[in-house]
């Protein structure tokens, strides 16, 4: 067996694993005390695996650049070491397993990621194992049903702050070193311990509720700490503590509470019990919307939820990841709506996190929500959307379904028989119908176990009308009729239906004696289906849908309206129309950034061909007219000023102006604030379009002399509109291994940039003849960022075609990745041509 085979573990094999071995504790040893010095590539790793086993033998998971010493029960035994799995024999009935290790530090965000600060040179390193990299660390059962206490103890250099999952208990060392012995954990499996250690600045608080009391942290780098705004985050932190204690009756079990921002992270956040991990696009370093804050206020709970549902009560395999990722999305909307300021988060799950269920779900690799997830690999590209979205979508349905009080009692049962266990679906569907009375197995195979989407119309006219679907599921909806009455569209009534077939027929009483102006099928977004509007209602939306006061409304509406977009069945030039005539009086920002990043890419993938050009220019114009008309120093301004930039990249018409005013010859709109962040986005579009060189790169990187200013530098030197410039970040993004996870994103982001096919399609040939090889020597994070991002968007889909018959044995996770991509290019090709026929 290869080291990338071995790595890959199925979900046979760890089933006999655990069925012969009982995990109970695990010690740690890790010595970090080299991480400093930038030419030492490993650090020492000592772990020390108590079990009782009734095989001879079995394997333990380990990845780094060396196994040096194996004992079992007291003595020495052979290292067999293939580069990922150490096989031990002579087991016992119990057993002690001593394994030492050297592992390696991470560019990549997988295993134990080592960051130097350019902005003063400090080193920070943290962890991030979901789903199998704690054998990045540590030799462990990487599997989520053998659960274990770990004790870490961790050296480092003196004045470190060093985390993990429970509080520091003792400790020891004087002079340049330090060592931790953190207090055991709970059971919990191997992928959600952590470890970070580095000189992070630190905000501590507490929360307290009937004599139960929990320290909170918050931690970022040093470098950081003038941006970071701790008092928000840890005040919707005891705002979720407060939801979820009530809401599971359940205590919050792991002690503290800390949560630390860190630097080039792959997620937006990894729920490790006791130290809960986000990215650092968190910490707002210049000007964020209050949408930015809703999302980071929705992740914080998404994560806290995660302390129940995953940390608590862990699915046995992946085949059951929804069972944490799905309830973990709708609690996010969910308790933001319940407990926090953010009474819309219902409508940005609409219209954003539905959509990637959407997307996710029409392509031929979609896959039920309780998935077959046969290895590793395939468990690491199922954190998709239909796990997290739909799943979490269709639960927003089971919870309509069941009604509220049910579902949350049938919660509590759950963890209370459960807690620190491992389950599958069968164990939460007895549960729910404990409390509910329903048979709730005719539901999860509707819904959790089949794949794709209903699409509902209506049909008819006047008071009987049919809500026809396609692909029929049972669907308990809310039918909206609204009216246009002094110049606003209103709500005048709404109907409950439950529909099971193709066709059910209903009855739309007139309002006033007349037809509503706007039938809007699954208003108040109680299901998971596409929705299309009839022709009468989208005439209504075309005049009058800013006049909607409903924000939840509007985003159902501008969901279906780009559903149908990308279906073709509405004309990219009739949306785009809708856009520019309703976009600047979005009042919510979450809705408003969602739709003009729609109104891009059909610009950029939707029109025809021959229009493309100037579709372009109308829309940076459409653009730059919405920043010069939006409210000086609003939220709406910055997005507008985003979209300007977005849209500048692939035209030039605005190109001296944005200039003038980056040099400051010209002013701004009043009240825009160009920090940093807004500044580089509109440099890279002058960039893409050689408005620039690369000393004005340089100058804005030395005064941006910061993490994010190095890595928006690199994607804008990529970005330069020259075939050399491209070719060259054609071979860095492949070639490089010293790339971190962010620099190799910003190479491909530039590589792309200004869609210049004239620049890049030289490289086709090279990207199919370089898939096998990077798949076998490059992680699956690496890997991924590659086969995606370097996809050719072509005229045709030949090419790809041509690959995939050649290469029907390549690995199932690689072909599923190429797979996505020839269907978007497909799709793309086919809305096109939709547009040159009307």
């Amino acid at each position: 067996m290869s080291a990338h085979n071995a790595a890959n573990l199925s979900r046979e094999e760890t089933a006999a694993r655990s069925s012969s071995i009982t995990l109970h504790d695990a010690r740690v040893e890790l010595d970090l005390t080299t991480a400093p010095d930038a030419d030492t590539t490993g650090f020492l790793t000592t772990t020390t695996l108590r079990f009782d086993a009734t095989a001879e033998s079995t394997w333990i998971d380990f990845l780094g650049e060396e196994v040096s010493r194996v004992i079992v029960n007291g003595a020495d035994h052979p290292v067999v070491w293939d580069g990922a799995r150490i096989t031990v024999s002579g087991l016992l009935s119990e057993n002690e397993v001593t394994v030492e290790a050297r592992g390696a530090y991470s560019r990549s965000g997988e295993g134990l990621h080592r960051f130097v600060d350019p902005a003063d040179g400090e080193t920070y390193l943290y962890t991030q194992y979901e789903p199998a990299d704690s054998r990045r660390v540590m030799a462990c059962f990487e599997q989520p049903d053998m659960k274990a206490r770990y004790t870490f103890v961790i050296t480092t250099p003196t004045g470190w702050r060093v985390l993990s999952n429970q509080r520091p208990v003792v400790t020891t060392g004087g002079g340049a070193t330090q060592t931790i012995e953190f207090a055991p954990t709970l059971p919990i499996s191997s992928y959600i311990t952590a470890v970070a250690a580095g000189p992070y600045h630190r905000v501590t608080g507490e929360w307290t509720r009937a004599g139960h009391s929990v320290e909170l942290g918050a931690f970022c780098r040093a470098s950081m700490a003038e941006h970071f705004d701790a008092a928000n985050i840890l005040e919707i932190t005891r705002q979720g503590l407060d939801f979820f204690t009530d809401a599971f009756l359940f205590d919050y079990p792991w002690g503290k509470y800390d949560q630390i921002f860190v630097p080039e992270y792959n997620l937006g956040a990894m729920e490790n019990p006791g130290l809960v991990t986000f990215t650092e696009a968190y910490i707002f370093r210049g000007a964020a919307t209050d949408a930015q804050h809703e999302g980071r206020a929705n992740t914080i709970l998404h994560e806290m939820a995660h302390m129940w549902f995953g940390d608590l009560v862990t699915m046995q395999w992946w085949d059951d990841l929804w069972l944490k990722e799905s309830f973990a999305d709708y609690m996010g909307s969910h308790a933001s709506v319940a407990a926090t300021r953010f009474h819309d988060a219902w409508a940005s799950f609409a219209n954003r996190r539905k959509a990637w269920a959407y997307q996710q779900d029409q392509l031929p690799t979609t896959h039920p929500i309780v998935a077959d997830i046969p290895d590793l690999e395939a468990a690491k590209l199922n954190f998709d959307g239909i796990t997290y979205a739909k799943g979490a979508s269709v639960l927003k349905q089971l919870v309509a379904y069941v009604g509220e009080e049910a579902f949350f009692r049938g919660a509590q049962i759950y963890f209370a028989r459960h807690a620190y266990g491992n389950t599958t679906l069968e164990d939460l569907l007895l549960a729910l119908e404990e409390t509910s009375g329903r048979d709730l197995r005719a539901w999860s195979r509707a819904w959790l176990e089949t794949t794709g989407m209903s699409t509902l119309s209506l049909e008819g006219a006047g008071e009987a009308r049919d809500i026809v679907q396609t692909d029929p599921r049972p669907h308990r909806l809310r039918v909206g009729l609204f009216r246009e009455e002094d110049g606003a569209l209103v709500r005048r009534e709404s109907i409950d239906v439950d529909i099971h077939q193709e066709r059910t027929s209903i009855s739309v009483p007139q309002i006033d004696g007349e037809e509503s102006d706007l039938i809007l099928l699954n208003d108040g977004d109680l299901t998971y289906a596409k929705v299309r509007l009839d022709e009468r209602s989208l005439r209504t939306v075309e005049r009058s849908l800013s006049s909607l006061d409903d924000t939840l409304a509007r985003g159902l509406i501008w969901s279906a309206l780009w559903n149908a977009t990308r279906d073709g069945e509405l004309a990219a030039s009739r949306f785009l129309d809708i856009v520019a005539r309703h976009a600047h009086a979005e009042t919510n920002v979450g809705l408003l950034t969602g739709v003009l990043a729609n109104a891009l890419f059909a610009v950029r993938h939707y029109v025809a061909d021959a229009d493309r050009d100037a579709a372009s220019a109308t829309w940076l114009d459409a653009a730059w007219q919405g920043l010069q008309g939006a409210a000086a120093g609003s939220d709406g301004q910055l997005v507008w000023a985003r979209a300007v930039g977005h849209a500048a990249a692939f035209d030039a018409a605005r190109a001296d102006d944005m200039r003038s005013i980056l040099i400051g010859d010209q002013a701004g709109p009043d009240g825009l604030p160009f920090d940093a962040d807004l500044r580089w986005i509109w440099t890279q579009a002058l960039a893409a379009t050689g408005r620039v060189e690369g000393a004005d790169i340089e100058a804005e990187r030395q005064s941006d002399n910061t993490m994010s200013g190095r890595t928006e530098a690199i994607q804008a030197h990529a970005s330069l509109p020259e075939r050399e410039v491209r070719a060259a970040a054609w071979t860095s993004a492949w070639e490089d291994t010293s790339l971190s996870n962010d620099h190799l994103a910003a190479v491909i982001a530039g590589f792309r940039a200004g869609g210049r096919r004239d620049l890049t399609q030289h490289c086709d040939d090279d990207y199919f003849a370089r898939l096998i090889g990077v798949w076998e020597s490059r992680s699956i994070e690496i890997s991924r960022r590659l086969v995606t991002g370097m996809f050719p968007s072509g005229d045709s889909t030949d090419a790809v075609d041509a690959w995939l018959a050649a290469h029907e044995d390549a690995p199932g996770a690689l072909r599923r990745l190429v797979i996505e991509q020839r269907d978007h290019l497909a799709r793309e090709l086919r809305v096109r041509a939709a547009q040159t026929q009307r």
